[in-house]
């Protein structure tokens, strides 16, 4: 990959795509290009396609998407599903039809099915019936991935898909109603601390498995594999390790200082069972996650902390 290639990274002011923005510039890729969702609307066709015809980037990376856990995904399906689909179909079609020279499509884990044997082989895609508390984004970026295989296909266009496991990290989204799990976790123990609350409730029952990748080790995964990787294929890019969600709640809990009781509401849906990536193709690639869990939150809690004042506005 030419370090004066143009880049163009969708969604950069989000958590993946400012990681992406970081990783990208300490590698040497000086000619990034960025637009703001007031800038540029990614839903609207004809401003994709303007974009494209100006701008002329020799790669993309799309990491602009809608995303959310399991209460947004439950309460805003419509959108969920109509904004991510609409949103790669513009920026697939258009950059094929621009000459972009490389195309990193950013997908999910939830894109397996619910009961999927552990851990979760990219085989596996559309094998049984998906989630419910997650389809509406699961189908959308199953959408994506056929796109990018029918594009490869028909028209040789050099589109890879790429699904990380569930991301956490600086710059992530601690909103109480719309947050994943991990940092809805450090803001309600933090807040708890200080309010010097008896307890925290955690949705569910704890006992589901989850699989944590520091965002920053996925920025670098999505780099090496730009420079390195072309096939239809999917890959998978995680850590290979998961962790409950008890033990997850304990250990941010301990990180945040918070000594009051942990309670688990078992009336509130747990999602699925167990989610776990087979990173064997990945490590075949050369490639590993660095940054262990522990540290990683570390890390994103020093962040909430020089950032907290801005969840309250």
């Amino acid at each position: 990959m030419n370090k004066h290639a143009k880049i163009y990274v969708a969604g950069h002011r989000g958590l993946v795509g400012s990681a992406l923005v970081r990783a990208l510039t300490t590698k040497g890729y000086s000619r990034l290009v960025t637009r703001t969702r007031q800038e540029l609307d990614l839903t609207e066709q004809a401003a994709v396609e303007h974009f494209f015809k100006t701008e002329r980037p020799d790669v993309v990376i799309d990491a602009a998407a809608r995303v959310g856990g399991i209460h947004a995904n439950s309460a805003y399906p419509a959108e969920f599903i109509r904004d991510n689909l609409s949103m790669q179909t513009h920026l697939v079609d258009s950059a094929y039809r621009s000459g972009v020279k490389k195309f990193v499509f950013l997908g999910s884990s939830c894109i397996y099915p619910k009961h999927a044997p552990q851990p979760l082989k990219e085989d596996y895609l559309l094998t049984g019936p998906l989630e419910p508390t997650n389809e509406w984004y699961a189908v959308a970026k199953i959408a994506g991935i056929k796109l990018c295989q029918a594009y490869r296909r028909q028209y040789g266009f050099d589109a890879i898909s790429l699904m990380p496991t569930n991301l956490y990290g600086p710059g992530d989204n601690f909103s109480l109603e719309n947050s994943h799990v991990l940092p809805a976790l450090i803001r309600k123990f933090h807040e708890a601390k200080w309010a010097g609350a008896k307890s925290v409730t955690v949705w569910g029952t704890g006992t589901p498995r989850r699989e944590f990748l520091h965002v920053d080790d996925l920025a670098e995964a999505v780099v090496f594999l730009m420079e390195n990787y072309s096939a239809e294929d999917i890959i998978n890019v995680g850590v290979g390790e998961d962790i409950s969600i008890r033990e997850l709640a304990e250990t941010i809990r301990e990180i945040v200082g918070f000594e009051g009781d942990l309670v688990f509401d078992p009336e509130k849906p747990d999602g699925t069972p167990r989610k776990l990536l087979d990173v064997s193709k990945l490590h075949s690639l050369g490639w590993r996650a660095r940054i262990p869990l522990r540290q990683g939150i570390e890390e994103t809690y020093r962040w909430f902390l020089a950032h907290q004042n801005e969840f309250r506005r």
